[in-house]
């Protein structure tokens, strides 16, 4: 099995490379580490610098380029419990493109930016269709309550909650990273 996880991330990275490589308006920008080299934890992008609309996902996902991470554009519509979350993640088809996934609560938390409030996202970024107020699902589940799992409120920076995997809240699909099922 740890075999099989490492090709997976092998598979990863040759992807990311290939999207990195093809985003929009892709001029080297000889200011920032390479045209669009690899995440960078540890710089701060301005949004119309870090988030990227990929025109090979037919301009409907954006890279992130201080994760690496790439995001729907668009965010869907409705509330689901946490199981419909997964499942609508899993069988989402973006920009042509399979392979979405509901995000971890830390990967989720790296959209904040704690400058701002309602919403707590970097000015100037381009995602759609999310109103300020909105709670979503991640793929945490709470450690000692297997039936509650992480939600980040985009209101503010300093989110921290669970909910019962029953209720319903909004989701938010995300590509790459590291990927991991729940036992629970």
């Amino acid at each position: 099995m740890k075999g099989f996880r490492l090709i997976l991330l092998s598979a990863s990275v040759v992807i990311g490379a290939a999207i990195l490589s093809r985003v929009e308006g892709a001029a080297p920008d000889t200011t920032l580490p390479g045209p669009f080299g690899p995440p960078s934890w540890d710089t701060l992008y301005p949004s119309k610098q870090r988030f990227l609309v990929l025109t090979q996902f037919a301009s409907e996902a954006v890279l992130d380029r201080e994760t690496g991470l790439v995001w729907m554009l668009t965010v869907p519509t409705g509330t689901w419990p946490w199981d419909g979350a997964l499942a609508s993640c899993r069988q989402q088809l973006v920009g042509n493109r399979r392979g979405w996934r509901l995000p971890s609560y830390e990967e989720m938390t790296t959209l904040l930016d704690p400058a701002y409030s309602n919403p707590a996202l970097p000015h100037g970024n381009p995602f759609k269709n999310f109103q300020p107020t909105d709670i979503f699902w991640t793929a945490t589940t709470e450690e000692p309550i297997p039936n509650d799992a992480y939600v980040v409120a985009i209101a503010t920076a300093t989110t921290y909650a669970i909910a019962p995997k029953t209720s319903s809240f909004r989701f938010w699909c995300v590509r790459g990273g590291q990927s991991t099922t729940n036992p629970f």
